[in-house]
């Protein structure tokens, strides 16, 4: 029976990954693992070399794990990463043939990285290679399978099987309901509008695109300028109104600010032309029109997380070249404006890759949320996907009750036409950072963009990378203050005052990312602090809270609206 167990483990938990490289393979990793292929055999010393160097280390690992046998405490030819959490379990270290089996694994995940190193491959084909041989290495770690799993095998020992029943069963409602991937979280417990979204508010203003929340004064007087959140349409808004207690919106309305929020809809099928146009023009831009004639205030100081920093800085650059005053200042949280590095996800946003993403959305008129959500899991495959094959699918346990998965798994899709733009042009092209683009009818210079910026980056951000994002201080002539904070692309911003949360500061930006980290400040507790202080600065004098909502733009429901809870 385990060793049946064994095999339909093993035959799901490839599911997603043979999914995607598979005939229907939108990235191409098939064809770049046959670019590999060919180009190690263009190079046969170089394959020879890391095959000897294979041969000679699992030759020592046998030696040692045989000493060991012996109850000599002797060392493995490799370690595991100090954050690779699959080989935790003691069993490891202290069981011979487990430890023989872990080095056996590591050594060989190895000489696969060191086959792509000395291929003859350049540009998007190695960075393609490198992630398609990362997701087949990670897809075969031992600890997939029950079998491969000390500390799985030891939970069925002392629960009589019934994990191995209870894993059976998650897998089996995965595979009915969760398209074959293990699930996540435990969503049972959260409900958007009441410990999700639950910062309370109107909505004063909608359109065919977005809702326009405003979120109801907590304090006795707020700031003169008000504050407009302006979230990615990757998932939904609430990234920035989460659970209460760990909510930026919250945050800020309770620092004085009074604060709006863009909840964009969820399209479909039939928004298939909507283009980033759309988005800058019915978006933010819209907003301001609005949170003027509800506040009376000219200006407005707005943050942009992630796709929707990049949508501020685009509508910064145009009001700029059309004259127009309208914001006092930007945050840009975890933005990539400078595509030349994008990290990972190059492996996903290359021409052919592109082109091939284009004709399938050409199809469907949408990319769909799972679609996103697995590429962005695969970024970090043994956190998103493996762990819980693990925990789930071996060991029966149930997922955690964890409000960034619970967000993470409320999936959005997006229109063909804009996000077949947005890769092309910014990804493909780089025409943001380069000064080529025309968004609007108006060219976008971000040298012109005369407001203050606050630049936020994540130090772990998988998708973001920090240096990355860094990368936007040389792009404005304006003041930037650049602030690394801890964690990675979602938890470095759900990050409220906490005794783990860390931030960097520098007041010099330097060309080179590495120069700005060698000369800064480690200060204990969240960035949200350091921002407080920093939009205070820029908010004008305290006065009595502005009504809700105008005789115009009269509230039209509770916060958090109705586009937020489209499926």
């Amino acid at each position: 029976m385990p060793a049946i167990v064994d095999a339909e483990v093993a035959a799901e938990a490839l599911e997603p990954e043979a999914g995607l490289l598979a005939d229907g393979d939108p990235a191409g990793f098939a064809e770049s693992l046959r670019e590999l292929g060919a180009a190690l055999g263009r190079d046969p010393a170089a394959l020879g070399s890391v095959g000897m160097r294979l041969g000679l280390d699992l030759w020592l690992a046998a030696g040692a794990t045989a000493l060991r046998t012996l109850g000599m405490p002797v060392d493995g030819r490799i370690a595991p990463e100090r954050r690779d959490r699959r080989f935790a379990d003691p069993a490891w270290a202290k069981n011979p043939w487990w430890f023989g089996l872990q080095q056996s694994y590591l050594l060989w995940a190895r000489s696969m990285h060191e086959l792509v190193d000395v291929a003859p491959l350049d540009g998007p084909g190695k960075i393609k290679a490198d992630f398609a041989v990362r997701v087949l290495v990670d897809a075969l770690a031992p600890t997939n399978v029950l079998a491969g799993n000390p500390a799985a095998l030891q939970r069925a020992l002392e629960t009589g099987g019934l994990s191995l029943l209870a894993g059976a069963a998650n897998m089996a409602r995965d595979v009915a309901t969760n398209g074959g991937r293990p699930r996540q979280v435990d969503m049972s417990g959260f409900r958007v509008g009441e410990n999700l979204a639950a910062t309370p508010g109107k909505v004063v203003y909608r359109n065919h695109l977005m809702e326009l929340l405003q979120y109801s004064p907590q304090t006795p007087t707020t700031y003169e300028i008000p504050l407009l959140l302006s979230p990615p349409w990757i998932n939904k808004y609430y990234v920035m109104d989460l659970a209460p207690g760990r909510s930026f919106a919250e945050w800020a309305v309770q620092h004085g600010h009074t604060v709006f929020a863009i909840s964009y809809r969820n399209p479909d099928a039939t928004m298939r032309d909507v283009a980033l146009d759309d988005y800058l023009l019915h978006g933010p831009h819209t907003a301001l029109d609005v949170i003027g004639e509800i506040t009376g205030s000219p200006q407005v100081n707005i943050a942009g997380l992630c796709l929707g920093g990049t949508l501020t800085t685009m509508l910064l650059a145009h009001l700029a070249h059309r004259g127009e005053d309208r914001i006092r200042s930007a945050t840009l949280l975890n933005t990539l404006l400078d595509f030349s590095e994008p990290g990972m996800l190059g492996s996903f946003t290359d021409a052919r890759s592109v082109q091939r993403l284009a004709r399938k959305m050409a199809e469907t008129g949408v990319l769909e949320g799972r679609d996103m959500s697995l590429t962005f899991d695969l970024l970090r495959a043994n956190d998103l996907i493996w762990s819980y094959v693990a925990s789930g699918w071996l060991m029966g346990e149930s997922p955690p009750a964890f409000d960034i998965l619970a967000w993470n798994a409320d999936h959005t899709r997006m229109p063909a036409a804009m996000h077949a733009f947005y890769l092309r042009y910014c990804y493909g092209e780089n025409q943001l950072a380069r000064g080529e683009m025309e968004l609007a009818g108006t060219p976008l210079h971000l040298p012109e963009i005369p407001e203050e910026i606050y630049l936020l980056a994540a130090k772990e951000d998988h998708i973001v990378p920090w240096t990355s994002s860094y990368e936007a201080t040389q792009l404005f002539t304006s003041p930037v203050r650049f602030v690394l904070s801890s964690s990675g692309h979602v938890a470095g911003i759900v990050n409220p005052p906490n005794p783990k949360a860390r931030h960097w500061v520098n007041d010099a930006t330097p060309p080179e990312p590495a120069d700005w980290l060698a000369g800064a400040q480690e200060h204990e507790g969240s960035w949200w602090h350091d921002w407080a202080d920093w939009i205070a600065e820029r908010a004008g004098t305290r006065r009595e809270p502005p009504p809700m909502g105008s005789d115009e733009f009269p509230p039209l429901a509770d916060a958090p609206g109705t586009y937020v809870h489209e499926r």
